[in-house]
């Protein structure tokens, strides 16, 4: 064979492995709205930047007559390009190719470029449409997943691994994305679920729809697997592209500067505005943080799930930083089980990747009643406490409003190695609310008072002057300044820039034991 024939061969050979299952499967693959696994890198990473790697892969299956079938890649495109000019490693799910069920092979290829992505020191992104496991391979393909999730517990931490949910996902293929720091869905068409309908009828008599057993918004509203849910692929792959604004390429880097026209020392004068009189009223803290950050541009994550706090991505004079808030609108800004699940993973991912730590703080405490209590909220509160007394990364801490009790300890306290901690003149630090200190210190001169309804009131007045003030704790030290609410961003970028060169080192140990 002549070079010329050579390399023939070989671009043949790179358009039957590009096509994958073959056009009949890719059109079925259009009809159902999802896009094949190369046509989804094509809109993910910068154009002309992708490489691939083993494009004629093939399995090396033998039972049940797989010997007679062979498609180069085995249903999984695996490489590296680069987003924004960054590089990523990447595998997409290839559903064309015996509906992007895991081989052995299969999960060599993933293995490959997250071994690469560790040694490079880049992110992992992942594209999940897969039918699970390959049956036909038995225990080999249950040996790709576990050496899968294995690589994701080594690299958790040292690299961002994203997992975007854009079809099925069922079984054990469920729990590498769940491993993983981020995961986006897509409505109608992305499903996880450990067993699927027919299997949950059997075992538990449930008739369920598969949108309703784990669907998008299953996940990002009940369960909290899922951090992003999107309208459609389109919109999931600019997510995912922002997402990157924000975030280093490893755990020994720094997260990219965005040069922004908002000044430093802008005022934010319509805090005053937002924060009502009235300490029962609510507000939402997210006017509070568009009003603060760079070009009010604020990337929430897992906006569906515990609605009570708010956690996402901004920008603060040009530098990423994380926000963690309590929210007066919903459920008062309570903390409880989710709220505290989803504020620690988020203050933990941060910490990992060099991200500094915004609190906005109005928290009445946490919320009472047996269904938490009988759920652990004991446990689940402690991952709070937990994760900001374990996170080294500049920790800046703003009380709005109420803090009060435990609460005012869990949300990023000086208690707990905060670096700055300010308060608005607007704050109450205190055991608990007016009322409820009242009635537990004073309940019996309340009752034999004349008027038990005045002396009550008289004595919360009392107390909320008293205690429900930011001073008594910037007297001792707890807080480091009453700011007015006008200083806000002004002080906070202040205080980035303070803290940018912050060494901040635990005692060793090979880790902690997080209350899981």
């Amino acid at each position: 064979m002549s070079n010329e024939e050579k390399i023939l061969d070989l671009k043949n050979r790179r358009e039957t492995a590009s096509k994958g299952g073959g056009e009949k499967r890719i059109a079925s693959q259009h009809a159902k709205g999802k896009l094949t696994a190369r046509e989804r890198l094509e809109k993910l990473l910068d154009p002309g930047s992708f490489e691939e790697f083993d494009m004629f892969v093939e399995h090396e299956c033998t039972n049940f007559g797989l010997d007679a079938s062979h498609i180069p890649g085995d249903g999984v495109v695996t490489g590296y390009g680069t987003i924004n000019g960054r590089t990523v490693f990447v595998f997409s799910h290839d559903f064309t190719v015996f509906g992007g069920s895991l081989s052995i092979t299969f999960a060599r290829k993933v293995l490959k470029v997250m071994d690469m992505a560790a040694k490079v020191g880049a992110p992992v992104i992942g594209i999940n449409d897969s039918g699970g496991a390959r049956i036909q391979e038995g225990v080999d393909s249950l040996a790709g997943y576990g050496d899968i999730f294995y690589k994701n517990v080594v690299y958790s931490g040292v690299v961002p691994q994203i997992s975007a949910i854009m079809g099925p996902c069922a079984g054990g293929a469920v729990y590498s994305p769940a491993l993983t720091d981020f995961v986006f869905m897509v409505k109608d068409t992305s499903y996880m679920f450990v067993t699927g309908p027919k299997v949950v009828k059997t075992v538990t008599n449930e008739d369920v729809s598969v949108e309703d057993l784990g669907g998008c918004m299953v996940h990002n509203s009940k369960s909290g697997v899922s951090h992003f849910a999107c309208e459609n692929e389109d919109e999931l792959i600019e997510g995912m592209r922002r997402l990157f604004d924000f975030i280093p390429q490893n755990n020994m880097e720094l997260p990219p500067d965005f040069p922004t026209d908002d000044p430093e020392n802008r005022e934010c004068h319509a805090i005053s505005d937002i924060i009502p009189d009235n300490p029962n009223r609510p507000y939402d803290v997210k006017d509070i943080i568009h009003e603060i950050v760079d070009d009010g541009e604020f990337f929430e994550v897992q906006a569906l799930w515990a609605t009570n706090m708010v956690v996402g991505f901004a920008h603060m004079g040009g530098k990423s930083v994380g926000i963690v808030a309590n929210q007066p609108k919903h459920l008062a800004g309570v903390i409880d089980i989710n709220a505290s699940n989803k504020a620690s993973r988020f203050v933990r991912f941060c910490d990992c990747f060099n991200i500094p730590i915004i609190t906005l703080e109005d928290v009445p405490g946490f919320l009472p009643g047996t269904f938490q209590e009988h759920g652990g909220i004991i446990k689940h509160g402690a991952k709070l406490l937990y994760a900001y007394s374990e996170a080294t990364v500049p920790k800046i801490t703003l009380i709005l409003r109420k803090a009060y009790g435990g609460a005012y300890c869990v949300m990023g306290s000086k208690h707990l190695s905060a670096d700055i901690n300010y308060a608005l003149p607007s704050a109450e630090i205190a055991v608990m609310g007016p009322k409820g200190a009242v009635e537990i210190i004073f309940g019996k001169d309340i009752k034999e008072a004349e008027d038990p309804s005045a002396k009550a009131e008289q004595l919360e007045a009392e107390y909320r002057e008293k205690f429900a003030n930011p001073f008594v704790a910037a007297q001792k030290g707890y807080i480091d300044d009453v700011i007015e609410p006008k200083e806000t961003r002004h002080r906070i970028i202040r205080a980035l820039e303070l803290l940018k060169d912050k060494k901040d080192k635990l005692p060793f140990k090979k880790h902690g034991n997080i209350p899981l």
